[in-house]
């Protein structure tokens, strides 16, 4: 592509079913669910048909991207 192309860069394609692991993986850990999180790599670790896992950090980075939503203060005086 050249430096003023407007032609949009083609995107890979994705694996839904691993990109959904993923995001799930991401969600259980920001909520520490270790048995979520174990259950999804014992998924993963079976796959046979799993060679990379750029897929799979896709998932999470696009639910790392959303920020938490900011706890209020509880303690009052």
């Amino acid at each position: 592509m050249g430096l003023f192309s407007r032609k949009p860069s083609p995107e890979p394609e994705r694996d839904e079913r691993m990109t959904e692991l993923g995001r799930d993986y991401a969600i259980a850990r920001r909520h520490r669910d270790t048995k979520a999180m174990n259950r999804i790599m014992r998924e993963i670790g079976t796959d046979t048909d799993v060679t990379d896992l750029s897929d799979f950090r896709a998932g999470q980075d696009s639910y790392n991207s959303v920020p938490p939503i900011p706890r209020r203060r509880t303690r009052r005086r």
